[in-house]
């Protein structure tokens, strides 16, 4: 009799979060997901990219296929960016780096002067 009631308990308690899961989602409507499109090829030169290779510029990391690629990225990475855009390329947001900062008086003496 436990059994039974435990498992009718177990079959209401699925169907009661299906109802709510089902209300929340209105009829016929999709959920939209910006599809993201990872840089795979190398804006200059067509070529497959190098991930250890890359050049930040304007707040973006753009990977190249070899380091002859950085002078005309950073010569003119607008141009780049506007590429790689327009072919529905996301690009990666570059690091922003931490400020370096000053040591104190007492950090710059040694621990024999403290």
């Amino acid at each position: 009799m436990k059994r039974i009631i435990l498992a009718a308990s177990a079959a209401i308690a699925l169907m009661v979060a299906g109802l709510v899961i089902a209300k929340d989602e209105a009829p016929g409507a999709t959920t939209t997901v910006a599809a993201v499109k990872k840089q795979t090829t190398c804006p200059v030169t067509g070529e497959g990219i190098n991930t250890n290779l890359f050049v930040d510029v304007q707040g973006k990391r753009i990977y190249v296929c070899c380091a002859g690629c950085f002078g005309p990225i950073k010569k003119d990475p607008a141009k780049f960016i506007a590429k790689m855009e327009k072919e529905g390329v996301t690009l990666e947001k570059a690091p922003v780096a931490e400020p370096v900062k000053k040591p104190s008086s007492k950090q710059q003496q040694s621990p024999e002067q403290i």
